[in-house]
C-alpha cells in the first residue's frame, strides 16, 4: 500500500513491539508515534535498554511490530511480504551497524557491490569503486575486511549503505567500536554524505556531542518517547 499524499519520510503510528517467548517475553516499544521529515537528521538517545536500536530496526523494516503502522517513503511496510520488504529496503534504506557486518570472504569492492548486484545494477563494480573512492578507500578495493582497520571497515560499510543511493540512512551506534579520533572522522563522513545526497538520517547514539549534530533528538525511556526536541 502506498500513500499518494506527500508526507514525512518515516511515520510511526502507535507502534508496539515485544521480543522473546513466554515468561521471557519483553515489551520493548510501547505505543510509539513519531514522524521524521524528509532530509532531517534525528538522533535517538536514551539509556541502555530504552528501545533505541529496536526502534531503528522497525524503521528499517528489520523488525515487524506487533501492532501499529510504519510508513516509509509513502509505503506501508505492513503491506509488503518478506521478499517485497527486502527489495524495498535494498532500494530505499541504507543501514550502518556498529559491528560493520561485512562479508569476511569478500573484498571491500565486492562487499560494496553486493547490494547493487542484488538489485541487478549493470555497473555494480564500477559504482562500488566510485563509492569506495568517495570514502577515501580507492586504494583498498581488493583488501579483505581482516586486512582493514576498524575505521576502514566502517567506511566500507558506509559505502555499501549509500551505494544504492537510498533516500534514508539509519545508523546504529556507528562509532561504538572505534576510537574517538576515528569515530569523529566517520561521523563527519556520514553527515557529509547525508548532506550531499539530501538523505534522511536517523542514528542511535550515546554520544551527546554526536546527538547535537542532528536537527532533532528523540529521547527514549522504557520503550516510550520521553521527549523529541530540536537540538
Amino acid at each position: 500500500m502506498t500513500d499518494k499524499a506527500a508526507g514525512p519520510a518515516i511515520a510511526l503510528h502507535d507502534v508496539d513491539l515485544s521480543l522473546g517467548r513466554g515468561a521471557a517475553r519483553v515489551h520493548i516499544l510501547k505505543g510509539i508515534s513519531l514522524d521524521v521529515a524528509a532530509g532531517e537528521a534525528v538522533g535517538l538517545v536514551g539509556p541502555s535498554g530504552s528501545g533505541k536500536s529496536t526502534l531503528l530496526m522497525t524503521m528499517a523494516g528489520l523488525e515487524r511490530p506487533d501492532k501499529g503502522r510504519i510508513v516509509v517513503e509513502g509505503t506501508d511496510l505492513a503491506g509488503l511480504d518478506e521478499d517485497a520488504l527486502a527489495r524495498f529496503r535494498g532500494r530505499r534504506i541504507g543501514i550502518v551497524f556498529q559491528s560493520f557486518h561485512l562479508v569476511p570472504t569478500m573484498t571491500a569492492l565486492e562487499n560494496v557491490a553486493l547490494p547493487l548486484e542484488l538489485a541487478d545494477a549493470p555497473d555494480a563494480h564500477a559504482r562500488a569503486a566510485r563509492e569506495l573512492d568517495g570514502v577515501g578507500l580507492g586504494h583498498r578495493l581488493h583488501h579483505y575486511p581482516a586486512q582493514l582497520s576498524g575505521g576502514e571497515q566502517q567506511r566500507v560499510a558506509i559505502a555499501r549503505a549509500v551505494a544504492p543511493d537510498p533516500a534514508i540512512l539509519v545508523a546504529d551506534e556507528p562509532t561504538g567500536n572505534l576510537d574517538e579520533a576515528t569515530g569523529a572522522q566517520i561521523i563527519a563522513l556520514l553527515f557529509a554524505l547525508k548532506r550531499d545526497r539530501g538523505a534522511t538520517l536517523v542514528l542511535v547514539t550515546h554520544d551527546p556531542g554526536l546527538a547535537r549534530l542532528c536537527d532533532r533528538t528523540v529521547r527514549l525511556r522504557s520503550g516510550l518517547v520521553e521527549a523529541a526536541v530540536p537540538v
